[in-house]
């Protein structure tokens, strides 16, 4: 496990977007790190500013002004969803300075309140930016090791897992432990926190702060039980009818908590890839949980072992190779391209990526174990996708990946590479 600081993938990014607007906006879930990355990166320049205080809240409510004047550019607004009334004021003076960039850095925990604020007063004023848990590469200390298909010309790779953590990563039970950790950084702390504390604790102020924050949910013991519920569908395709009757919920209600979780950054939803192939392809998306702790928190499970050999190991696995791209392009400051394939027929492939109009197709198997029948959707697809060709699809698809639980890059046939997930 790594002690001290770790390097994020994104600070470059960062730096980069206070070079060229006027404000940069940070946001993601709590505990992602925000605060950390932007004080370690900024702290010397800027001064740090807290709207989870009551009095700063209150100066800024009351006398915007008079709190912009106290608080001078450049500054860190930490939170800055507590006090939404400033970003006029903001506006305001980005207006005076526009040569001036960098003035502000703001960060907020809630997306969708925090961005239509932004987009309502900041609107080409304001570079946005994403922050979520350490991506493995991170965790590893290689947080600028290019994806599989962007290390090399050709899309070639050595595959092999970071050097930092390897003998880890190869090991099941060490890539488990990970898993079941989660990769917020406040568990990657020398010595360790208790799991089952944090994780407990984590929920019981994201249900307390976030959640009420942006919609008001009156019992929150029933949307406990909806948290637990969507977790074990994690990997799944998302019904959220089924969802609403089990827990005796208005349909309405249900996409309303959807939205919740997705404005507070808690989960990833895949749309599934269409490419002109018409009704043969089904409708609904997939959920997956941002991290995989919370995930194994909330279904119950409370160690490793469990979490490799219990029934939701696949999903597991599937949850981690979706956040660890997502992380991937987010902290590159790219948004993530990623859908599913699933005909009506059955034929399936777990993930597709779309890169500079490239298609790479990945399955994820939980198996340590390599065989070229894991490589079997990834034909499929392929086939599909030639006898469309024609119909208009654009982006070349790639031989693909499979991403398994073992130890080394194999070769599983028509191009498609077996590749360990701490490769990825």
């Amino acid at each position: 496990m790594p002690s001290g600081y770790i390097q994020r993938s994104i600070q470059p990014v960062l730096e980069t977007a206070a070079s060229q607007f006027p404000a940069v906006v940070l946001t993601g879930p709590r505990q992602s790190g925000k605060t950390t990355v932007l004080r370690r990166l900024f702290g010397e320049r800027y001064e740090y500013v807290s709207m989870e205080a009551l009095d700063t809240r209150a100066l800024a409510a009351e006398d915007p002004r008079a709190f912009l004047r106290l608080h001078k550019p450049p500054v860190i607004l930490d939170e800055v969803q507590q006090a939404p009334g400033l970003l006029p004021y903001i506006q305001e003076l980005i207006e005076e300075r526009r040569e001036h960039n960098g003035q502000f850095i703001l960060s907020g925990s809630q997306n969708l309140l925090l961005l239509r604020q932004v987009s309502e007063s900041l609107a080409g004023r304001a570079a946005i930016l994403k922050l979520l848990p350490l991506s493995l590469r991170e965790w590893c200390g290689e947080p600028r090791r290019p994806l599989p298909w962007r290390a090399a010309p050709g899309g070639q790779t050595d595959s092999r897992p970071a050097a930092a953590c390897a003998e880890l990563l190869s090991r099941p039970d060490g890539l488990w432990q990970s898993l079941f950790r989660g990769l917020y950084p406040g568990l990657s702390a020398s010595p360790a926190p208790d799991w089952l504390r944090w994780q407990q604790s984590y929920i019981e102020t994201y249900l307390e702060r976030d959640v009420r924050t942006v919609r008001q949910v009156g019992d929150l013991m029933t949307f406990q039980s909806f948290l637990r519920l969507l977790a074990a569908r994690s990997g799944q395709i998302l019904n959220m009818t089924g969802i609403a009757t089990e827990l005796g919920l208005t349909l309405n209600t249900v996409k309303a908590w959807i939205s919740v979780l997705l404005t507070s950054y808690q989960i990833i939803v895949l749309e599934p890839y269409h490419a002109n192939l018409g009704k043969r392809l089904v409708k609904r998306p997939k959920v997956y949980f941002t991290d995989t702790g919370t995930l194994c928190y909330l279904v119950g499970l409370r160690d490793p072992l469990h979490a490799m050999q219990g029934p939701m190991a696949g999903a597991i696995m599937e949850t981690a190779v979706v956040a660890e791209l997502t992380k991937a392009y987010l902290h590159g400051g790219d948004e993530p391209r990623l859908a599913f394939w699933r005909t009506s027929r059955g034929s399936e492939v777990d993930i597709i990526v779309e890169d500079q109009l490239r298609l790479y197709p990945i399955e994820v198997k939980a198996s340590a174990t390599q065989r070229p029948e894991m490589a079997r959707g990834i034909a499929e697809f392929a086939r599909t996708l030639a006898a469309t060709r024609a119909e208009g699809v654009r982006p070349s698809p790639q031989p693909g990946y499979v991403v398994y639980a073992g130890d080394r890059a194999v070769p599983l046939g028509d191009g498609v590479t077996g590749l360990p997930l701490g490769s990825l």
